[in-house]
């Protein structure tokens, strides 16, 4: 099945054409504005029979697995919108462009909240009031669950280990970032909760912050629920701490260059980070390996290094190991986890699941 993967991120647009799990065309737009679907549609227009087409959303609510896309089912996601602003508009946009550009082929969404639908209740539960969570749908969902599942699996392959049988943090460390417990193949625990803002710090979003916070700043100094909205999202994490854009590129280059502010960004990061890893790593039976994915985690050696150095997980990242290319254990032979660097490819897994929702729903039709 040749399926066309669309994945929107808050400030990228990734576009690929998969077919039996492996990627036959890739378009990535860096700062893309998400103003526009022309380059969707020229993307899908220069590749010729494609059976299906697979649209990241980041908020599915309850959903628990991917859904062939209509009218109905994009209306209810729309409901979605102020619980993860950065994605959903995009992902509901362009899900709408697809159906009138490739009219006949299934346009299937799948969602990044459906890898933890089963969190345990003590995980997914906020200790707020009860007509809260029962009126409000309040709880933790948890996110990058597309990127999650690839990782998990993959990183199950390099260690020769089957998934059920590991305990894994797996770390998604891109523009946006969250921390993970899986046991077994399932998440057990997640730093992101009932939007993609709380966690680690990201590029240009806070994180967890204390409540109390943007409560004192709307209260005392006048701040509108809109300007506190935008600030926690477009204006803080590193780009916030640092001045910068929040790319971690940037962020690296001025700390290099003595920028003092850049360099309590990345301590900040990094702390938080190992806060995060090792709050998950006690959610597991046993923890078998640190697993990193996502862009920031792929191109930045000098950080994996960094997060694992002095931080008392006994582990030691392989100088040689981390310098090398391709999905691979990157700690020494002498740690006591192993540290696993995974490549993101929500792609594969955005064309994984649509291929088992469309086969299986061929099956229920013929046994009818």
């Amino acid at each position: 099945m040749r399926v066309l993967t669309v994945n929107p991120g808050s400030s990228s647009l990734k576009l690929a054409v998969v077919e039996g799990g492996t990627g036959l065309a890739e378009l990535t737009l860096d700062h893309w504005s998400g103003a526009s679907g022309g380059e969707l549609a020229r993307f899908a227009g220069a590749h010729a029979q494609l059976d299906a087409a697979a649209v990241r959303v980041v908020h599915g609510g309850a959903r628990r697995g991917p859904v062939r896309l209509d009218e109905t089912v994009l209306g209810e996601l729309e409901r979605w919108v102020p619980m993860a602003p950065l994605h959903q508009p995009r992902s509901v946009a362009l899900a709408r462009h697809l159906l009138g550009v490739l009219p006949g082929v299934p346009v299937v969404a799948c969602f990044d909240t459906a890898f933890h639908a089963d969190l345990p209740e003590r995980a997914a539960t906020y200790a707020l009031p009860h007509g809260w969570r029962a009126t409000y749908g309040i709880r933790r969902y948890g996110f990058h669950g597309l990127s999650l599942a690839h990782a998990c699996r993959q990183a199950a392959r390099v260690l020769g280990a089957p998934p059920a049988e590991l305990g894994l943090v797996c770390c998604h460390l891109g523009a946006g970032a969250s921390v993970t417990a899986v046991d077994g193949g399932r998440s057990v625990d997640t730093s992101m909760g009932f939007t993609p803002l709380e966690g680690v710090p990201m590029a240009t979003r806070a994180g967890s912050i204390d409540p109390g916070i943007p409560l004192y700043l709307m209260r005392q100094h006048g701040f509108s629920v809109s300007q506190v909205d935008t600030e926690l999202n477009h204006h803080s994490g590193l780009a916030g701490l640092s001045g910068t854009s929040g790319d971690i590129r940037e962020v690296v280059a001025a700390r290099a260059h003595g920028d003092p502010a850049a360099r309590l960004a990345l301590d900040v990061y990094v702390h938080r980070l190992r806060r995060e890893i090792a709050a998950a790593a006690v959610s597991l039976p046993a923890l078998h390996a640190v697993v990193l994915t996502g862009g920031v985690a792929e191109h930045q050696a000098g950080l994996r290094a960094e997060l694992f150095t002095g931080a008392h997980f006994g582990i030691r990242v392989d100088p040689v190991r981390n310098a090398a290319d391709g999905d691979r254990v990157i700690s020494t032979g002498g740690s006591g986890v192993a540290v696993v660097l995974i490549a993101c490819r929500e792609d594969l897994e955005l064309a994984r699941q649509t291929e088992l929702l469309l086969l299986a729903n061929q099956v229920e039709v013929s046994a009818r």
